[in-house]
């Protein structure tokens, strides 16, 4: 697959996906989630890759979350029922990004909101810097996710919190309620990403796997009930909330008309 909105490279057994829109704070569209899916899948595969470290281009953003602009068009083009089998496709690549086999860490270079905080939650791990900020952005405008990574993360009181009230997590809360895992200096962020990820991938490869596999099987459900569940609320008791009602204040500031 030939990629236009992500870089991938390897370095020492650790495979490097950067979601590169910049100019667009690496916002989620289509392409980009496709793409993501893809380079993690193949590098699950590559027995040459022990672990998988995903960030964003630029200093400002992670991510900034779903892409409005296309979720609006789509609103306008696709049937309902069209639509409910787009929204399942994106919760099925956080999914199989969050089951990957191999462990997986979050290198979180500025912010990290909406779609963007429900990838960097289904990561295994993240590393944070004085930039890196979360939000967890769904009940503010309709929708619904986050309700089967969050809580595996935190704990079912902050994933409350976070979930309920939608507010920004500045960086040395997310360390302090282990949403991070370390926060560093920018300047060291890599630095320290990968050397953690150079110790996974070190590892016996199989022993590895094997902890992240009994680990998820573990939980009270398995990640892929507390999944369903989430898809089949959202499908069949509360849809989401379509993008014209979802964003309307930044519709009004950088709308295009639809033709």
């Amino acid at each position: 697959m030939t990629y236009e909105h992500i870089l991938v490279e390897s370095e020492d057994g650790v495979g490097i996906v950067t979601l590169n829109r910049p100019e667009k704070l690496n916002a989620l569209n289509r392409k980009l989630s496709n793409e993501l899916h893809d380079a993690v899948k193949t590098m699950e595969a590559d027995d040459a890759i022990g672990c998988i470290v995903v960030t964003g281009a630029g200093d400002k953003a992670f991510s900034a979350g779903g892409d409005i602009h296309e979720q609006r068009e789509d609103d306008r083009r696709f049937t309902e029922e069209e639509l409910d089998g787009r929204v399942e496709a994106r919760g099925r690549r956080y999914y199989d990004i969050s089951a990957c086999a191999k462990p997986t860490i979050g290198m979180i270079n500025g912010l990290a909101y909406g779609g963007a905080a429900v990838l960097a939650s289904s990561l295994d791990m993240r590393v944070g810097c004085e930039n890196t900020r979360f939000r967890f952005l769904a009940a503010g405008y309709g929708r619904i996710n986050s309700t089967w990574t969050l809580p595996n993360q935190v704990g079912w009181p902050i994933a409350k919190e976070l979930l309920f009230t939608a507010r920004v997590v500045e960086a040395e809360e997310a360390l302090r309620i282990g949403l991070l895992n370390h926060l560093v200096p920018k300047r060291e962020l890599r630095t320290k990403t990968m050397e953690m990820a150079r110790l996974i991938a070190g590892n016996h490869r199989g022993a590895v796997m094997g902890v992240k596999a009994l680990l998820l099987k573990q939980l009270g459900k398995s990640l892929d009930e507390q999944w369903a569940e989430e898809q089949h609320y959202t499908t069949h008791v509360m849809r989401g909330a379509k993008a014209e009602d979802a964003f309307p204040e930044f519709i009004a500031r950088h709308g295009r008309p639809l033709g």
